[in-house]
C-alpha cells in the first residue's frame, strides 16, 4: 500500500464487505482473532491488516485478496454446494445484466 487512495480503497472494501454480510466490527475481529479498534482502524484508513489478515478476510468475505486491495476490480462468486439448475439461474441473471 503506497498511495493514500489505494489505502482508502481498501478501507471501503473492508466496511462494504462487511456490511454485506450483515455482521459488526466486533464479530468481524472475533474471526480474525483481533480487537474492534482494529477493525475500526482499517475501515478508517489508519491502519493496514497484515499480509496473513488479508488473506483471511478474503475468505471470510468470499473475494480475492486482489478484489480486495484494489487490484481487480471483479468479484468471484462462489458457485460450491449449488445445483446445476441454480448455477444455470445466476449465468442468466449475470447474462442479462452485462446487456444492459
Amino acid at each position: 500500500m503506497n498511495t493514500t487512495k489505494e489505502l482508502f480503497l481498501l478501507a471501503e472494501r473492508i466496511k462494504t464487505l462487511r456490511e454485506q454480510l450483515g455482521i459488526t466490527q466486533a464479530e468481524l475481529a472475533r474471526r480474525v482473532c483481533l480487537t474492534r479498534s482494529s477493525i475500526n482502524g482499517w475501515e478508517m484508513g489508519l491502519a493496514i491488516p497484515s499480509t496473513a489478515i488479508i488473506v483471511e478476510l478474503a475468505k471470510i468475505f468470499r473475494v480475492t485478496t486482489d478484489y480486495l486491495l484494489g487490484l481487480d476490480v471483479s468479484r468471484s462468486l462462489s458457485l460450491e454446494n449449488l445445483t446445476d439448475k441454480e448455477i444455470s439461474a445466476l449465468m442468466a441473471i449475470a447474462d442479462c445484466l452485462h446487456e444492459k
